[in-house]
């Protein structure tokens, strides 16, 4: 799996020249409106609730003795504790409400990469992709959710934290590396064939979303190149080990 966790990460190498190559940015103005509109509105919200999320969890500390500490503690935990879900939720719904978009931006980087007339699809409408998009992104939030909030609790623990820290930012990796994919395997597999698909390479999952995760701490640029750039890399490592399998079905076949 480590090895494709470097591939994952390696397809982002030529992602800009690959998007000029085929004028991919066309395909990007409403992704990259929508990811910001989401960001910022993430931001507001850190900004603006913090303190109070801060103060709810203060009143949990019932003794006189380090209440201060406690109290400060609390409001950077409260911002924390927004900061981490709110990127979860952006994630999700920046890839649901954007999949019509880059489903063709995928389609063009596997035409470009195996020729137009060498494979079929299945043929898919905007509210197809859309639902489609929606019904991923909203079973990855769940599955999402479920791990992070034990593990955020864990986070403040000493040494333990250090380990809940990690498996945070891996699990964020994983989902949003498998948003992704999808984007690609919408075009050959169902809903369950594209799970397994992923299952069985997690590893490029994971290595495309630590990029995208990484990117997104890039103040105001994260917002909007890293969308676009982490679909293209996972469209070109999708479509090569796809067709290294021979799960591309052929025209003539």
């Amino acid at each position: 799996m480590f090895k494709n966790i470097i591939n994952g990460v390696k397809a982002y190498f030529g992602t800009f020249k690959l998007i000029s190559k085929l004028g991919l940015w066309k395909y990007f103005a409403i992704p990259i409106l929508i990811s910001v509109i989401i960001g910022i509105s993430i931001v507001g919200l850190i900004y603006f609730f913090s303190d109070n999320l801060g103060g709810l969890i203060a009143r949990a500390w019932i003794w006189e003795w380090g209440s201060e500490f406690f109290a400060k503690a609390s409001v950077y935990f409260g911002g924390f504790l927004i900061f981490t879900l709110g990127l979860v939720l952006y994630k999700h719904i920046v890839m649901a409400l954007s999949s019509p978009f880059m489903s063709p931006v995928s389609e063009k980087v596997e035409n470009h990469l195996l020729g137009e007339t060498q494979h079929v699809h299945r043929s898919t409408s905007f509210a197809e992709q859309l639902a489609r998009g929606i019904r991923i992104n909203m079973r990855n939030l769940l599955r999402e959710l479920l791990f992070m909030i034990p593990l955020l609790l864990l986070s403040f623990i000493p040494v333990i934290g250090i380990i809940a820290t990690i498996l945070i930012f891996l699990i964020q990796a994983y989902y949003v590396g498998f948003g992704n994919m999808d984007y690609t395997m919408e075009r050959h597999f169902n809903y369950k064939e594209s799970i397994q698909f992923v299952r069985k390479n997690r590893g490029i999952a994971i290595g495309n979303g630590i990029v995208f995760v990484l990117m997104l701490f890039i103040p105001i640029l994260g917002f909007i190149i890293t969308l676009p750039i982490s679909v293209v890399a996972a469209s070109t490592e999708t479509v090569r080990i796809l067709d290294e399998k021979g799960l591309i079905a052929n025209k003539t076949s």
